[in-house]
């Protein structure tokens, strides 16, 4: 049986050696500036008491048929409302176009349809559905492992010297 007196990777006394770190660290001063609790509430009761003076200061503003405060601006007419429509939000730039498909991303296209409607419907060709199944299906991964291997793994041509992060 091997206890943790036994090991070398780590302190016999952990409790000891944590007492120790926590002594340095104080040594150096980490933690004396640091708030205490006490210190913490009588700032918030301060900051408190002086918002409370600031809005005696200030004017009530009149509230709207909402139930909400208007809010005034100086360079704003008074015709105009707060945008607070609801359907007004973020509305995205509309994305580019898709580039115009190559040759070869056509010739695997129409592979991919040629083997669907040779699985479909074999007798087109004069074929059996015992031949034409086979055949469908091998021109169909075709097809699609022609679209695959044209995948490219680099970054596109117009995206610089900087590929970002490369994983």
């Amino acid at each position: 049986m091997n206890s943790r007196r036994d090991s070398t990777d780590g302190p016999e006394d952990v409790d000891a050696t944590f007492a120790e770190i926590v002594a340095g660290l104080e040594r150096e001063g980490v933690g004396r500036t640091w708030p205490d609790a006490d210190d913490a509430a009588a700032d918030a009761a301060a900051d408190a008491a002086d918002d409370a003076a600031d809005e005696e200061a200030e004017p009530a503003k009149p509230a709207r048929s909402e139930g909400r405060p208007a809010v005034a601006t100086a360079d704003a007419d008074p015709d105009d409302e707060p945008d607070d429509d609801p359907d007004d939000h973020f509305v995205p730039p509309d994305p580019p176009p898709l580039p115009a498909l190559r040759a070869g991303t056509v010739a695997a296209l129409l592979l991919i349809l040629l083997g669907v409607v040779l699985l479909l419907f074999p007798s087109l060709f004069g074929l059996t559905p015992t031949i034409g199944t086979p055949v469908a299906l091998v021109v169909l991964c075709s097809g699609a492992g022609w679209l695959v291997l044209r995948i490219r793994n680099g970054p596109p041509p117009d995206s610089g010297w900087d590929d970002g992060a490369v994983l």
